[in-house]
């Protein structure tokens, strides 16, 4: 028998947005109401009297968390929000999700019970209802998985790809904060293997460690489009740091960008955490992920209106030129490349 020597690839070379390409580009679009699928934060369904907004996100053991220092009611309260947050990067307003999760031998019900709190107190906050769900058997740890369905903002929905040349960029709340909570908490888990009597003082982290253990979904920024009558250009959350996710927006754009890095916003604690670990805070910003803030371009009659939140900040505009830049504090121009969280 002639043995196949055809060489195999391993998914680390082609990457997780490589793999969706490749693995959707020969499915066939047959049904009218698939308005937008694959490829961006949520897909559109267009029922002619009504728009849905559908996304997925799976949060896997190991991977996306560690029990040793996550808590279960803010697991569950997170991966709700992590769903919510690709709805409002659509320009939506999340209306239900479902929850299906993967569970080994180890975890008791009590557990699952706590895991579920953080779920309920998640549906709570936004007004969403939980509709349904799976549940079944994991060999090893525990899996969830969390679809959203939503429905777009009275403007209307919002891609990756509708900015313009001069629109602006803008980014909410703060960036860094996320991965640098997850630092802390994985010092404070090598500290407590080496000393099991240790307890950990997060007294000065309060801000990081929220921001990596209990995330909130910016829906109040759609909130403020809706007050200030804003419909986004294009916009995506940044849930894999920023450089990945500008480099979304202009390619599904077409476009490059210039971002300056001083304008960049960074909270003060995340500031002191990064002088401490010996970190440069404007790269924790660009790799950073899981801050799940809100990138948006706008056009530039807009400026007023955003310039008036405090919690919004203009870090750049777009240009026609295909390249992607980041000015730095001292005026040089380099190009940004993605440093952001890959998934395999």
């Amino acid at each position: 028998m002639e043995k196949n020597t055809k060489k195999l690839t391993n998914l680390d070379q082609i990457g997780e947005f490589g793999l969706i390409e490749l693995i959707t580009k020969d499915f066939e679009i047959v049904n009218d109401s698939t308005e937008l699928s694959v490829g961006d934060d949520a897909a559109i369904l267009d029922y002619k009297r009504d728009k849905s907004i559908v996304t997925t996100d799976m949060l896997v053991e190991g991977v996306h968390f560690d029990l040793s220092y996550f808590p279960l009611k803010h697991l569950g309260y997170k991966s709700v929000v992590a769903s919510i947050s690709d709805i409002c990067a659509m320009n939506g307003i999340t209306k239900q999700i479902t929850v299906s999760i993967a569970v080994s031998n180890r975890f008791k019900l009590e557990s699952i019970q706590e895991l579920y709190s953080g779920i309920k107190l998640a549906c709570k906050r936004y007004n969403v209802d939980l509709i349904g769900g799976d549940t079944t058997s994991s060999l090893k740890g525990l899996v969830i998985s969390v679809t959203a369905i939503g429905i777009p903002a009275k403007s209307g929905h919002v891609t990756r790809g509708g900015s313009k040349h001069n629109d602006l960029v803008v980014v909410s709340g703060s960036l860094g904060g996320a991965y640098l909570g997850l630092q802390v908490l994985e010092r404070e888990k090598q500290v407590f293997l080496v000393n099991p009597n240790s307890k950990p003082d997060l007294s000065n982290y309060k801000h990081v460690v929220e921001r990596q253990l209990k995330p909130e979904a910016r829906n109040d920024v759609i909130d403020f489009f809706i007050e200030n009558k804003i419909k986004p250009t294009s916009m995506i959350d940044i849930s894999d740091g920023l450089s990945s996710e500008i480099l979304h927006l202009c390619k599904n754009s077409g476009l490059g960008c210039r971002i300056y890095e001083e304008k960049i916003p960074i909270a003060q604690e995340s500031l002191d955490t990064c002088e401490e670990f010996k970190l440069e805070a404007s790269t924790i910003a660009f790799s950073g992920g899981e801050d799940y803030e809100l990138l948006f371009t706008i056009d530039s009659k807009d400026l007023e209106k955003v310039e008036n939140d405090p919690d919004l900040s203009v870090i750049g505009h777009m240009t026609k030129e295909s390249d992607v830049n980041l000015i730095t504090k001292g005026g040089k121009t380099t190009p940004i490349s993605s440093m952001g969280w890959k998934s395999f």
